[in-house]
């Protein structure tokens, strides 16, 4: 069909030069002129067609029209519902008066509930008694002959005033149009032949390229999109918190042990053995292997003596040491873990010993306040700051903002006699560099920081304070057994990497973040991050 169309267009434009409104056209296959809007859509592709050809050239008016909705053709074809009202009521005077109940049987709830208020203001019908009745002998229904009158012609001779109350009872909608003045092109041919796009090899070889006529190439159209790859929003996150560490002098810690013992996951950080973190249903255990090589005797024996007696100023726990529980491998809970093996070789050189892989490089950090500290005694003890940003694995349940698994921003700075207004700070800078300006702590329990903080931001989607992390300062029970000197503090907190990447792209449900209902589509549109 759209080939007949630019026909009639070219044959039209042959004979009169100019079509100066199309909707006088007809349609090939339709009988009437294209006075509809679906008509005109029809005509603007069959006029773009013969545009990209330059044979014609055309001028667009846009215009304001109307159709009916459901409901105004329904009373188009049956009458409006004050006429219906009308209609099923018997003459005053001639018949028992219906009542509002048996007129909903009649002509259902609908045209009940909106006939009867229109009929009364019309003074079409009264009541009589409990029932109503008709007043007047005969009616003309006004509503039934507008729409009548949109339905042909798209407007009203009565005005706006009746369209607009037309359209405040939903009977009729408004709709934008537009129609077309049509004139020849450069190229006006009465020949819908199209042009060649390609020149090919048997054009060449005949000789047939040099009366063909070719298309013009659009150096201003956009070419296709190109498939490839797009970082997920964790990821531009992640890389965008690593920079904001880097940029404050922190040093990246190895984090590539998912799998750790019990030893180093909760004893050498002051847990004890009988904390409910340390149940199955908090924790996942490795079935096979079930124990991990003992750590050096020595840190391990001062572990388990803190842990069982007390020392280092510390009661202790005072309960039974169980080695086995110790050498238990397990998914790690949280990448303070990793932190502690660090911390264990940042504390060599005060014990004298040699520091080994990459313990030496993380030993030489700044000191926190900016400046350098000068020890008074050379005790071997260098001030470090140190980060990671990893997975995590909890035997937790699943919803919107809880995952079994998520990845763990882990911070640690070391230093002499730090307090906990050094930390509140810290941690207010290090938020606000994330675009996180509502910030709150509140006091808090951990087994190997005291005092402890929790973090928490608001998240405007969910219109509530969400928790992002903890921190807090390490305690002596765990930074003592490995050597650190009694003034030597430590910093130490930890946030889930999913829950800022929420807030900073307004996703209120992490399973559409991380898991099978994350949308490929929106993780290629996602924004670059730039807190």
């Amino acid at each position: 069909m759209a080939e007949s169309l630019q026909q009639v267009i070219l044959d039209t434009l042959d004979a009169k030069s100019t079509i100066e409104d199309s909707r006088l056209l007809t349609i090939p296959g339709q009988s009437q002129p294209a006075a509809s809007h679906e008509d005109q859509i029809t005509i603007l592709g069959a006029l773009n067609s013969l545009l990209s050809r330059d044979m014609i050239v055309y001028e667009s008016h846009e215009v304001s029209s109307h159709a009916l909705t459901a409901e105004g053709a329904q009373i188009v074809q049956e009458g409006s519902h004050e006429a219906r009202v009308w209609a099923a009521l018997p003459m005053k005077g001639e018949g028992s008066p219906v009542t509002p109940v048996e007129l909903k049987k009649l002509v259902g709830d609908e045209t009940a509930k909106v006939g009867q208020g229109r009929a009364f203001k019309n003074g079409w019908i009264g009541k009589e008694g409990d029932g109503l009745v008709k007043l007047a002998t005969t009616i003309q229904d006004v509503t039934r002959t507008d729409l009548q009158e949109v339905a042909s012609t798209g407007t009203l001779k009565a005005g706006e005033k009746t369209l607009a109350d037309l359209r405040k009872r939903k009977l009729i909608v408004q709709r934008k149009g537009q129609w077309f003045t049509v004139r020849k092109g450069p190229n006006f041919s009465t020949s819908t032949a199209k042009p060649e796009t390609d020149l090919t090899v048997d054009m060449l070889t005949s000789g047939a390229w040099k009366t063909s006529t070719f298309k013009k190439y659009n150096f201003d159209a956009e070419g296709a999109p190109t498939n490839g790859g797009a970082l997920h929003p964790l990821l531009k996150v992640r890389e965008e918190i690593r920079n904001i560490f880097l940029e404050m002098g922190f040093a990246e810690m190895p984090t590539s042990s998912f799998v750790e013992s019990g030893f180093w996951c909760f004893d050498a950080l002051f847990v004890p053995q009988q904390h409910p973190a340390r149940d199955l249903q908090d924790t996942f255990y490795l079935s096979d292997p079930q124990k991990a090589f003992p750590p050096e005797p020595e840190y391990y024996k001062r572990v388990s003596t803190v842990h069982e007696h007390g020392g280092f100023g510390s009661t202790g726990y005072r309960a039974p040491w169980s080695d086995e529980e110790s050498s238990k491998l397990l998914l790690r809970t949280h990448t303070t873990a990793s932190s502690a093996h660090m911390l264990y070789k940042l504390a060599a050189r005060c014990r004298g010993e040699k520091v080994e892989g990459d313990a030496g490089e993380f030993a030489h950090g700044a000191s926190t306040t900016g400046s350098e500290k000068k020890d008074e005694k050379d005790d071997g003890f260098r001030p470090a700051k140190l980060f990671s940003i990893d997975r995590v694995f909890r035997n937790e349940t699943m919803d919107a903002t809880h995952l079994a698994e998520f990845h763990q921003v882990e911070g640690v700075v070391a230093d002499r006699n730090l307090t906990l207004a050094d930390l509140i700070g810290f941690m207010r800078v290090f938020f606000s560099k994330m675009g996180i300006e509502q910030v709150r702590f509140k006091p808090a329990y951990n087994p190997y920081t005291e005092p402890s903080l929790e973090i928490f931001a608001f998240h405007s989607m969910l219109n509530r304070w969400v928790e992002v992390g903890n921190s807090g300062m390490f305690r002596p029970e765990m930074l003592e057994p490995m050597g650190f000197p009694k003034d030597v503090r430590v910093h130490g907190w930890g946030l889930s990497l999913e829950r800022p990447t929420m807030i900073r792209y307004g996703i209120n449900n992490i399973r559409t973040l991380v898991g099978h209902k994350v949308s490929i589509e929106g993780i290629e549109n996602s924004p670059a991050v730039m807190f």
